[in-house]
C-alpha cells in the first residue's frame, strides 16, 4: 500500500502586489541537497549499526545486564534500518531531481 508522492515544482510565484513572476528551479542545487541528505542517512545507518553490534557484544560480556544491552541493541538496529530507508528515499529523490534537470535543461546563448 505504498503511496506515490508526486513533487510539483511551481514556476509561478505571486509577489505581494499580486503580480505573477517566473523563476527557474535550480535542479542541480536540489540534486546536491538530496545527495547530502542521502549521505547523512548512510552515516546514520552505519553509526546505529555499529552501536547495535557494540551492544550485542556488551550483552555477551555482561550477563548481569544482558537484557538492558539486548534492548539497546534492538533499538539501535531499528534506528539503522530507519536511517537506511531514509538514505534510500533520498537516493530516489536525488535521481528524480537529476532526471527533472535533464528534462528542463535550457541552453542559454
Amino acid at each position: 500500500m505504498a503511496e506515490e508522492h508526486h513533487h510539483h515544482h511551481h514556476l509561478f510565484h505571486h509577489s505581494k502586489e499580486g503580480e505573477q513572476t517566473t523563476t527557474e528551479i535550480d535542479y542541480k542545487r536540489e540534486e546536491k541537497h538530496h545527495k547530502h541528505k542521502e549521505h547523512s542517512g548512510e552515516l546514520g545507518a552505519i553509526a546505529a549499526g555499529a552501536f547495535a553490534l557494540h551492544e550485542k557484544h556488551k550483552a555477551e560480556k555482561d550477563p548481569e545486564h544482558a537484557h538492558k544491552h539486548k534492548i539497546e541493541e534492538e533499538i539501535a538496529a531499528a534506528a539503522a534500518v530507519g536511517a537506511g530507508g531514509f538514505a534510500f528515499h533520498e537516493h530516489h529523490e536525488k535521481k528524480e531531481a537529476k532526471e527533472e534537470e535533464k528534462k528542463h535543461h535550457h541552453h542559454h546563448f
